[in-house]
């Protein structure tokens, strides 16, 4: 029976799928089959060949490999690997290459023979490609074929570099990569301008032949193409599908990454559920949203009609589970983010009391505060309560060069009309210049540029502050630690940025705590420094009486909005709010125009908070609720 069970929950899903609760738990459940597969074959005499992936996903795989090795003797010296693909053109000792990559992630940690090493060579020449293809593939047949191959996706759906339009039988060769793809690697290049437009890879016929393939995707950013892959036709414009067609494959996951697979995302259409009132919040706004209709006008058909009969039998009538989500809805909408003084407030999203709060507004970089919440931001203040903001780093990487020395000559400019000397600042702007000129994609900036773009978004972030009512006391830096590396890749959280955000938390003892709670932002800043405010957090809470009573609220920032169902606070922003909101974005200029990271939405910033408030305020006015200009959305940290 629990078999039947499983395969009706899954019945959308055209391959096997593994879920686990967090990517280090998958990377070690791959790793041991690995490993299992390099003993067996040691024990046959024979080498274990693995085709393996390069990117951020199996990284915790390599690790846990490297630990095998190191802590309990699993060996290499029978192992060959060919990895699935390189940048065209690479040098094998670039920073970028995956020559590189597998060096330090895996290569020089362990027992394997250097000779014994397969990566596509980036350096051949453009005729000499066809030839090394071939090669490739005629030295991984004459192993017998890969023994595993292990694969990532990206967002195109691509495995390896077989983009959209690879066919299913491809071999190694040659290939033009997607804008998309070019995109996504742009952070590890210092551009997209800078990353090569061409690949080597496996094909999907070469990775159809592996004994047993392994697919991995970990987050959110991961949910919607896992999903095409996983349910979706089998098609090239999404690469994944083809393996749908294997016997030998598996999608390993982690949670946020299935979470858009029909038995997590929708599952009363594939299994009898246990209704909870958050499921049947979730339930009834999809099926309003499907149907386009709003909560109210929700009939039993429409119910039975959608998988949903189960929910009016045991829920029903449908007319009074209907009046329950949309007071559930109406309850969400407040005008007082801080709480409504006098009022009774078991409704309401916030307390009542104490009716001028101390907020602290924490935001990972210096635009974060006002891009998501500007205009709560201002409404807190309009509303009299104490309100103080924490800019955690110093968003000195995202700032243009030419920005900076604008800057500087600036000040030398000023220093001349004030009689001001100049000698130094001089010499100083002369050394950045020299860099600027001779400066390389990806380059760490020298300490002097990186405190000049780290004063150029402190001034635009006070000045952002201030527009929103602040006074200058109430504007905190704290540059914590692990973000100051000048590169893209930051630091290991330490103590000491966790005690820099106890020091500042105890110094205000706030009621209110907001944060940013969109973790999928490209450059991972957010969930370190939520994670930072957690743990802080959770030290406070053990000994000060304050800390066990602050709410937390999170927002999201420039890259997505919360679900309508998760949404536990909507502040309706009214027109002029939203162009003061806009006004205080304006005031951060560095990024304005171009942002150096704009991700894969060619809007402003202040373009996308104003789209994503408007549509949210659409969101609730099309399941039935008040018609408003725009919406600022929250959702509660339970501690």
């Amino acid at each position: 029976m629990m078999k039947l069970n499983l395969l009706e929950e899954t019945r959308f899903e055209k391959l096997p799928v593994s879920v686990f609760e967090n990517p280090q738990t998958a990377s070690i459940a791959v790793a041991n089959r690995i490993a299992d597969i390099i003993k067996k074959k040691q024990s046959e005499n024979q080498p274990a060949v693995l085709g393996l992936a390069t990117g951020v996903t199996p990284i915790a795989v390599y690790a846990e490999l490297v630990r095998l090795h190191k802590q309990e003797g699993l060996s290499f010296h029978n192992v060959i690997t060919f990895n699935l693909d390189e940048y065209y053109p690479m040098q094998p000792n670039a920073a970028q290459s995956y020559v590189t990559f597998m060096k330090e992630n895996l290569f020089d940690h362990i027992n394997i023979e250097k000779s014994n090493i397969y990566i596509p060579n980036g350096t051949i020449a453009l005729e000499g490609i066809p030839a090394f293809c071939l090669e490739y593939e005629k030295k991984i047949e004459s192993l017998g074929g890969l023994d595993i191959q292990i694969l990532g996706i990206g967002r195109t759906g691509h495995i390896g570099f077989n983009e959209p339009g690879s066919a299913p039988n491809s071999g190694t060769r040659l290939v033009t990569l997607d804008d998309l793809t070019r995109r996504d690697a742009a952070k590890d290049f210092g551009g997209k301008s800078f990353v090569p437009t061409k690949a080597v890879t496996m094909g999907i016929g070469t990775i159809f032949k592996a004994r047993e393939i392994i697919l991995m995707a970990w987050s959110g950013k991961k949910a919607s193409i896992i999903k095409k892959a996983v349910e979706g036709e089998i098609s090239g414009e999404v690469p994944a599908t083809y393996l749908q067609l294997s016997n030998n494959v598996e999608f390993i996951l982690d949670d946020p990454a299935a979470s858009e697979l029909t038995r997590f995302n929708t599952p009363w259409l594939v299994k009898d559920c246990i209704w909870t009132d958050e499921l049947i919040h979730k339930a009834v706004i999809w099926l309003a949203n499907t149907l386009r209709k709003p909560v109210l006008k929700l009939t039993e058909d429409d119910y039975n009609n959608n998988g949903m009969a189960q929910l009016a039998t045991e829920k029903g009538p449908v007319y009074n589970i209907n009046i329950k989500i949309f007071n559930k809805l109406q309850h969400t909408i407040t005008g007082w983010p801080g709480g409504k003084p006098n009022a009774d407030d078991s409704q309401r999203p916030e307390r009542a009391e104490p009716a001028k709060k101390r907020v602290l507004i924490f935001s990972p970089h210096p635009d974060d505060d006002v891009i998501s919440m500007g205009g709560t931001f201002i409404r807190l203040v309009d509303q009299k309560h104490d309100v103080h903001v924490a800019y955690q780093t110093s968003g000195n990487t995202a700032v243009w060069d030419d920005d900076a020395l604008r800057f500087i000559e600036f000040n030398v400019d000023f220093s001349k009309k004030m009689g001001i000397g100049s000698t130094e600042m001089q010499a100083l702007y002369q050394k950045m210049r020299t860099f600027i000129d001779h400066k390389k994609p990806n380059d760490v900036d020298s300490p002097e540029i990186q405190s000049v773009k780290g004063l150029i978004r402190k001034g635009e972030a006070i000045a952002g502050a201030r527009y929103c009512g602040l006074s200058d006391d109430h504007i905190h830096f704290q540059s914590l630690p692990f973000y100051e590396t000048g590169k893209k890749q930051k630091n290991p959280v330490t103590e000491k940025d966790i005690q820099l955000t106890i020091e500042l938390l105890q110094k205000i003892k706030p009621h209110q705590i907001f944060s940013a709670g969109d973790f999928e932002d490209p450059h991972g800043t957010h969930i370190i420094c939520f994670t930072i405010i957690l743990e802080a957090m959770k030290q406070l809470r053990k000994t000060e009486s304050w800390a066990k009573d602050c709410w937390l609220w999170m927002y999201r920032g420039a890259w997505h909005e919360f679900e309508t169902h998760e949404i536990e606070m909507a502040v309706p922003i009214s027109p002029q709010e939203l162009e003061r909101k806009k006004q205080a974005i304006f005031k951060h200029q560095s990024q304005k125009d171009k942002a150096v990271f704009p991700g894969d939405d060619s809007r402003e910033f202040w373009q996308r908070a104003e789209d994503r408030n408007r549509e949210t305020a659409k969101a609730y006015d099309q399941l039935g609720l008040a018609e408003y200009e725009a919406m600022e959305a929250f959702v509660r940290w339970k501690f």
